[in-house]
């Protein structure tokens, strides 16, 4: 796989199916501890597949979000940038790369609630028409990692 066009995939519309912690720190499984949603996003690559773009919609939670994702030749990785609809801004990115099995993993610093996390995304399940993504966080530097969000994308067809 070449890491350099590695989000070439994400291109088009897709139905999400969201499903997250309701309390994105707190390790209770079990019902009522998890919440499904829907969304629906637009992704499309440009700089001949080295940049990747999506706006995602989560319409029965009123809020938008987006994704910019840039590819550094000088360090083989990617950097993942998101912006919420809520605030406006960019959150830290998350950095790294695909693996030659086709699954990414990115891992970056930031802060959730308060309280400084490690953040990890990954790309897994990757085929022509759908795709897998979960976040996850940890609170003791990397040891642990708590999965708190997990969207699977099915792409629509037209």
């Amino acid at each position: 796989m070449d890491n350099s066009t590695a989000f070439g995939f994400f291109t088009g519309t897709y139905d999400v199916t969201n499903r997250w912690r309701k309390h994105f720190l707190d390790p209770a499984d079990g019902a009522g501890c998890w919440e499904e949603f829907p969304g629906l996003t637009r992704a499309s690559v440009h700089f001949d597949g080295r940049a990747s773009f999506d706006e995602i919609t989560f319409p029965t939670k009123g809020f938008a979000g987006l994704t910019l994702r840039l590819y550094d030749p000088a360090s083989d990785a990617w950097s993942l940038y998101w912006a919420s609809k809520r605030t406006g801004t960019l959150f830290p990115p998350v950095t790294g790369r695909f693996a030659l099995d086709g699954t990414g993993v990115f891992h970056g610093d930031d802060e959730h609630d308060g309280r400084k996390v490690k953040v990890r995304f990954i790309w897994s399940e990757i085929t022509q028409d759908a795709a897998h993504w979960e976040q996850a966080f940890s609170v003791d530097d990397g040891r642990t990692w708590l999965t708190n969000w997990n969207m699977h994308m099915t792409r629509r067809t037209a």
